[in-house]
């Protein structure tokens, strides 16, 4: 059990380092900079990893992107709420449709309505309530579709069922019991 949380931490990492170096291929939008690899980077967290790592993963990667000055403050709502979403989705139906849905819905609407104050009372921006929901969803939108065909072939490989031990079949000889 150890192992595969060590293992799932480390792939968060990856994931982090990943959104990290491509965060510069982003597409500014008004006040918010659009990153469409962070939303497919949310989807991977909340298939393979589950909403916990996947809300730890984009909150770690919009401060990072902060810090070094290639994101916004705008980048916590958004990401963190689609990737909670479609990590929660995913969970509990087990449908890879659903998390593309949560991560687009949860990043558009609820993060671009919560970015509102964000916007207005930190960053001094005028914004309508719903001023970022369209251009969440623009961003959102590339990195769904660009999960749709990786994750998709992903799952079908067991590429990180494999990784992270989550095969119903024993391992090297050994049950369940044993592991």
């Amino acid at each position: 059990m150890k192992n595969v949380n060590v293992r799932k931490l480390a792939l968060a990492g990856i994931l982090v380092a990943v959104g990290l170096i491509c965060s510069p291929f982003s597409i500014p939008v008004g006040a918010s900079r659009c990153a469409p690899i962070q939303h497919f980077i949310n989807i991977l967290c909340g298939v393979f990893l589950g909403p916990s790592y996947g809300v730890g993963t984009a909150f770690v990667t919009s401060l990072l992107r902060n810090i070094m000055g290639t994101g916004t403050l705008l980048a916590f709502p958004g990401s963190m709420c689609g990737a909670f979403l479609c990590g929660i989705l995913y969970k509990y139906s087990k449908k890879l449709p659903l998390a593309y849905a949560g991560e687009l819905f949860g990043t558009s609407v609820i993060g671009g309505i919560l970015s509102y104050p964000i916007a207005v009372l930190m960053m001094g921006q005028e914004s309508a309530v719903f001023g970022f929901v369209f251009p969440f969803f623009v961003s959102s939108c590339g990195g769904t579709i660009l999960a749709i065909f990786l994750v998709t072939a992903m799952k079908k490989m067991k590429v990180f069922d494999v990784y992270l031990g989550n095969l119903d079949e024993p391992q090297n000889g050994l049950s369940h019991s044993h592991r």
